[in-house]
């Protein structure tokens, strides 16, 4: 429970960290996006699937967790706190295949570190 606590803080605040660099602003449910999508790529990590196949199946994630999140904030919170109308092959101004496309270079690269630390902690070098 705690070691899922903490990923979910991790993905929160890296996700706002990638937000306020990558578009100068953010708001405060892609702190919650970010740490249900961190807890997700670990349990992808976690599996024997290929990293390709991991990449692309948390990159389809993170976009459906996007768009959900998107539509709270739209219906529930009346709030528009990104829009990808402009965008080719755009779903709702919410998810597109541009921003797909970066979300499997970072799922990727997010699953790759997981499967490492994983490794690192299960054959440690010191002995006990």
């Amino acid at each position: 429970m705690l070691e899922q606590g903490m990923l979910f803080l991790l993905g929160g605040s890296g996700y706002l960290a990638i937000e306020l660099a990558w578009r100068g602003t953010s708001h405060w449910t892609m702190f919650l996006a970010g740490g249900i999508c961190l807890c997700l790529l670990q349990q992808l990590a976690q599996r024997r699937l290929p990293l390709p196949a991991a990449a692309g199946a948390g990159a389809v994630g993170a976009s459906g967790i996007e768009a959900a999140v998107g539509i709270f904030c739209r219906e529930i919170l009346h709030v528009t706190v990104w829009d990808y109308s402009a965008e080719w092959g755009n779903w709702a101004g919410l998810i597109c295949p541009r921003y797909t496309v970066y979300w499997f270079l970072l799922c990727g690269w997010v699953v790759l570190v997981l499967r490492r630390v994983q490794t690192a902690f299960k054959n440690p070098i010191y002995g006990t």
